[in-house]
């Protein structure tokens, strides 16, 4: 018996006529180390999303009049920053690592670049929201504000990157997306803490911001698994699938409120009469925007902990060279 004598050769190339051998690593132990962050990181992520939305939302209403809803921007970025600090530092262990990141500034590393821009941005959007409530030094709070908002649309979106930039399989394959996906998410979530917070009559601008942000994300997402085919099975499969498709459905629950809410979407604001729709699509929004990041997170550990997601990929890389050349 002759090695081929198990193939047949058909256009040149060579036909399996055994299936291959599932792949199985030493004592079914993972490839890839599986990430080290915490239970904290997860809000981490859509906290850092909701101040960075907010701030932009903010800045917005501001410079249109909407002195309510700038207010509660403000005050929701402000809020969402600190408690995304204290959920990075809980989960780092102590405050001092996180300022030891700020002794070198390297351009290739997302974390570094990440660090450097939250530092900037975290004390732009204090100020901006003590101007805002104690309604002193508007020239110095309007200044901070406009630099959050330059700075809220990198907060929410370079947790991102660094996901993208580690080695699971999930998050590192999905690199071209996710960022798309957590700008989205962010603007919905923005939207409907300032849905939540203002009087209906005063959301309008919250309410379009949600509107397109859950847009954008339901589109990012929905591409994002059409180009990773079988590779976007940690997203379809375990808890991190029905985290998505929670989300997904709140999505859905929270568009068809913001809509049912009045014609506000088109003019000065949702109607009156809109009182406990505005609010609970609001609700749903946030818990959407929460939910696809945890469902995210978990995705990417999912897929550490399993050698297929690892090494699949990689053959199918090796046989589409193989049969391009």
């Amino acid at each position: 018996m002759t090695p081929d004598s198990g193939r047949r050769r058909r256009g040149g190339g060579e036909k399996q006529m055994v299936p291959e051998a599932e792949f199985q690593s030493y004592y079914g132990r993972p490839v890839v180390k599986e990430t080290v962050w915490g239970p904290d990181i997860p809000s981490y992520l859509f906290l850092g999303g909701l101040a960075g939305a907010s701030s932009t939302l903010a800045a917005g209403a501001d410079l249109t009049g909407h002195a309510e809803l700038a207010r509660a921007a403000k005050a929701g970025a402000a809020g969402a920053i600190s408690l995304s600090m204290v959920a990075l530092v809980r989960d780092l262990g102590r405050p001092a690592r996180f300022v030891n990141m700020l002794r070198v500034f390297k351009v290739t590393s997302p974390m570094s670049v990440g660090t450097w821009i939250v530092s900037g941005y975290a004390p732009m959007a204090l100020a901006a929201a003590a101007s805002a409530v104690t309604r002193k030094l508007p020239r110095a709070g309007l200044a901070a504000t406009l630099t959050a908002a330059a700075l809220g649309p990198a907060v929410a979106s370079y947790t991102a990157v660094l996901l993208g930039d580690t080695a699971a399989p999930a998050w590192h394959a999905a690199h071209r997306e996710l960022p798309f996906v957590f700008i989205g998410s962010a603007a919905t979530a923005a939207g409907g803490l300032g849905m939540l917070a203002v009087r209906p009559a005063q959301a309008g601008q919250a309410a379009r911001l949600a509107v397109l942000g859950a847009t954008t994300e339901i589109i990012a997402k929905r591409l994002m698994m059409r180009r990773l085919d079988a590779e976007a099975e940690p997203y379809r499969q375990g808890r991190a699938g029905k985290l998505l498709d929670a989300a997904e459905r709140l999505i859905a629950a929270g568009v068809a409120g913001t809509l049912l809410a009045g014609t506000g979407l088109a003019g000065t604001g949702l109607a009156g009469r809109s009182r406990v729709i505005a609010p609970l699509a609001g609700i749903a929004l946030m818990a959407a925007s929460a939910l696809t990041r945890f469902g995210i997170f978990e995705a990417g550990r999912a897929s550490a902990r399993d050698p297929k997601y690892t090494v699949g990929p990689q053959r199918e890389r090796l046989q589409d060279r193989h049969d391009s050349t």
